[in-house]
């Protein structure tokens, strides 16, 4: 018998673990933390999981459900409490709603994704929770508060992937002040509306626009009808 390695009985190797959609998903937000969200792919968990993607399907039914599952995941970092804030429905809704946003600054990607991903897990149960119980404290009635999470969370959505696509964009600055020279140098002969609203058409600062943003919808979820609601 010629000498060599002994070989390792395959009886003698640890066993894997058995898969399971949390594991799965655990990893997912680790890829994408560490190299984005578009490399959160099946093919590439099945590598970081030692199995073949097929396997993968069996707890997650496509990528578009294993994205809406790490947004799910990452909403679990929102800071539902609005701690520090006061006792007011208004702030505190602010602050979970502030916190929201910040999370989805901080992976572009994802809040890019979050546009149309439909999370259904605990945390996202967890915030629609918070945000139904504290807009129901203004007194309005059930049917808009019941729309006016959709509004809320839309809104906030879209500005954490405008901002936070923005900061990782070198050529956004540019893009801003060559929009800006733009709205500057037209003719009022042709653009009245233009040069009337000139500078406020551009200016104040992002937490500015984004407090006023949210008093708009407040105010209008709170006072506005649901159409054919019963008064």
């Amino acid at each position: 018998m010629t000498a060599g390695r002994e070989p390792i009985s395959r009886r003698e190797r640890p066993a894997k673990p058995a898969l399971s959609r949390q594991w799965i998903v655990d990893t997912a937000v680790q890829v994408m933390r560490a190299e984005g969200l578009d490399k959160v792919t099946m093919r590439r968990l099945a590598k970081e999981l030692d199995t073949g993607p097929a396997s993968l399907y069996v707890y997650v039914a496509n990528t578009a459900e294993l994205h809406a599952a790490v947004l799910d995941a990452l909403l679990g970092e929102v800071d539902l409490t609005g701690a520090g804030v006061g006792d007011g429905w208004r702030e505190q809704l602010r602050a979970v709603l502030a916190s929201y946003t910040a999370v989805l600054f901080e992976h572009p990607q994802l809040a890019r994704s979050a546009l149309v991903a439909r999370p259904s897990g605990e945390n996202y149960l967890l915030l629609v929770e918070r945000i139904l119980d504290l807009l129901s404290r203004s007194g309005a009635p059930r049917e808009q508060v019941a729309w006016g999470v959709d509004k809320l969370l839309q809104d906030a959505t879209a500005t954490a992937a405008e901002h936070a696509t923005q900061a990782q964009d070198p050529r956004a600055e540019d893009d801003w002040n060559a929009t800006a020279r733009a709205l500057h140098a037209v003719d009022e002969a042709t653009h009245p509306a233009i040069t009337t609203h000139m500078p406020s058409l551009i200016g104040g600062s992002i937490d500015d626009r984004m407090n006023w943003g949210f008093d708009v919808l407040v105010n209008g979820i709170t006072h506005t009808p649901v159409p054919g609601a019963k008064g």
